[in-house]
């Protein structure tokens, strides 16, 4: 995947924190960035020594200046208040400690700040609870996907879809669609599967183009796809949408500090403002559930890489394999057993249970449903 030139510095520093993760295939990461290993080491080399601004290609920031005074300061705070109106006082806290400010004010006095210059009423987080948060162990355990409703257009609609990391609240992809279906959302995934490599699982609602609805086993191309990849597949429970909390809470954000009172001229404008933000949102943004961090300091990348090929479906010596006709049907001892159009063509197994006449039906590694021959 070639750099984006509108966020050239972004990506680079991207690749370098993930680059610098222990354990952390640097040339597998070179090649999915397109960059040579000879360039990567480059930039590591400064940025080790340089920080940040070692992988400009010509340095632009001056020296460090002295201490700021106060007013330097309160005037600082304004403007990442300007820039960033949805943020509050621990956020600016945090973005003026990143910047190396020597002396950062405490939240409190932000918010004091922001009062008297009349910057407070349009932050999202004051009146919030304190969530009680889960997240898995290690990133890349889970990925959450889903769509954000749609968004109108000067010409058509947009679609965005969203994957984010469990872990880390890393966002993986912010794509501008034009439709919802299946063959729109798998070039995006396999751009994503590239850059990042591959998750263990990934969870999404029961909709459209990831639910089957009522087609046999319910389900779909995508999901087979997800599957052959070796990737495990689960739902969210119908009307629990808290199931993919942290993708929602994101479809949040990114309503208020993004698509809210705006409208694209089309998909492309779209994209270039996604691109600019999901950058912004997993390398500059201070989340909270991070303890003010950014995401991209938790985030490292999958050490499964995306395969050049599909793989071949492999089974035990004693499995009861069956080719799934043009029907969308198995049959077993002269029985007609319903499998779903998702799979027609592929090769699916019967596995023996304990209970005589019961087995579990089984496509690659996964377990995708149960067979009772008793009550047929």
């Amino acid at each position: 995947m070639p750099w984006k030139e509108v966020s050239l510095m972004d990506q680079r520093r991207e690749l370098m924190v993930l680059a610098s993760q222990p354990g952390a295939n640097r040339r597998e990461l070179a090649r999915r960035y397109g960059i040579s290993p000879k360039t990567l080491y480059k930039w590591l080399q400064r940025y080790d020594g340089q920080g940040p601004d070692g992988l400009a290609d010509q340095s632009r920031r001056p020296e460090l200046s002295p201490a700021r005074t106060d007013e330097d300061i309160e005037q600082r705070i304004v403007v990442l208040r300007d820039e960033n109106p949805y943020w509050g006082a621990r956020k600016l806290a945090r973005l003026l400690h990143n910047e190396g400010t020597a002396w950062v004010p405490a939240p409190s006095t932000v918010h004091e700040i922001l009062r008297r210059h009349g910057r407070l009423g349009e932050g999202m987080a004051a009146a919030q609870a304190p969530l009680r948060r889960f997240e898995h162990a290690q990133p890349n355990d889970l990925w959450q996907m889903d769509f954000k409703g749609h968004v109108p257009n000067r010409h058509g609609h947009c679609h965005p879809l969203t994957v984010l990391d469990d872990h880390s609240r890393f966002s993986l992809c912010l794509a501008a669609c034009g439709d919802e279906r299946g063959e729109t959302v798998q070039p995006r995934l396999i751009a994503t599967f590239q850059r990042y490599g591959l998750p263990q699982r990934m969870t999404m609602d029961n909709g459209p183009p990831w639910g089957g609805g009522a087609d046999g086993l319910g389900y779909t191309a995508l999901t087979v796809w997800l599957m052959r990849l070796g990737i495990a597949v689960s739902h969210s429970r119908p009307y629990h949408p808290q199931t993919q909390g942290k993708d929602e809470r994101f479809h949040r954000t990114l309503k208020v500090e993004l698509l809210q009172d705006r409208c694209f001229v089309d998909n492309a404008q779209a994209q270039r403002a996604f691109d600019h933000y999901r950058e912004r949102y997993n390398g500059q943004r201070p989340h909270e559930a991070l303890k003010m961090e950014v995401p991209l300091e938790h985030y490292r990348a999958s050490t499964i890489a995306y395969p050049k090929s599909l793989p071949e479906v492999e089974y035990l010596s004693t499995d009861l394999v069956y080719k799934v006709g043009s029907n969308a049907r198995i049959e077993v001892r002269r029985r007609r057993v319903k499998i779903g159009k998702a799979f027609i063509g592929q090769r699916i197994a019967l596995r023996p249970k304990k209970e005589d006449g019961c087995f579990g039906i089984w496509f690659s590694r996964f377990e995708i449903g149960e067979l009772d021959l008793r009550v047929l």
